[in-house]
């Protein structure tokens, strides 16, 4: 009976990397919490930032919004795939990710040379300061993102890491998905409001 115990607590528990995973996530989760919470409370507390905030390009914001939500469901996709067995769906799905992770990216890149050719640098005022760093961490987290999905993808393409990559794919897959959630919350504040 105590073995059967055991083995039942075996089945039931947490593999390590997904609770890790979960506890990256929920520091990152204080992390965003703590600017977007400081970002709305300075943008009430002081006048001024419609002026400012008038120059972002919704159009473009709104773009890069498709691209992330359309990476989601590509990367919902390879995890289906890897419960499918499917190594060439994983492949094409988790590609797909890293190529439209990498065109937010661009567009991000062009974005950030069109309001600074304006002169609109971090220093032009506490909007844009906080543009910078908020929408500059945003990118840097869906920089990594790309890299570890990019990484997969290659391990899969390789048919490496095969009996792992189910369990890597979840994870990543957890993250890219809090990356994109955390643009679902700067799209409207930064750029709608």
């Amino acid at each position: 009976m105590a073995v059967a115990t055991a083995a039942g607590r075996d089945e039931a528990r947490i593999p390590s990397g997904k609770l890790a995973m979960w506890w990256f996530l929920a520091s990152e989760i204080m992390t965003f919490g703590g600017l977007l919470a400081a970002f709305v409370l300075c943008r009430l507390a002081a006048g001024g930032w419609e002026e400012q905030a008038a120059h972002v390009s919704t159009r473009i914001a709104a773009f890069n919004t498709a691209l992330l939500v359309t990476s989601s469901l590509t990367m919902v996709r390879a995890h289906e795939a890897v419960d499918a067995v499917d190594r060439r769906r994983v492949t094409l799905n988790l590609l797909a990710t890293v190529l439209l992770g990498a065109a937010f990216l661009g567009v991000k890149a062009y974005e950030y040379s069109g309001e600074l050719a304006h002169g609109f640098t971090p220093w032009a005022g506490p909007f844009w300061s906080f543009y910078y760093g908020l929408t500059g961490l945003h990118a840097l987290h869906v920089f990594g993102g790309v890299v570890a999905n990019a990484a997969l993808c290659a391990a899969s393409a390789r048919n490496r890491l095969w009996p792992h990559l189910h369990h890597r794919v979840e994870y990543v897959g957890l993250y890219w998905h809090f990356v994109d959630v955390v643009w679902i919350f700067l799209f409207p504040l930064v750029y709608l409001s």
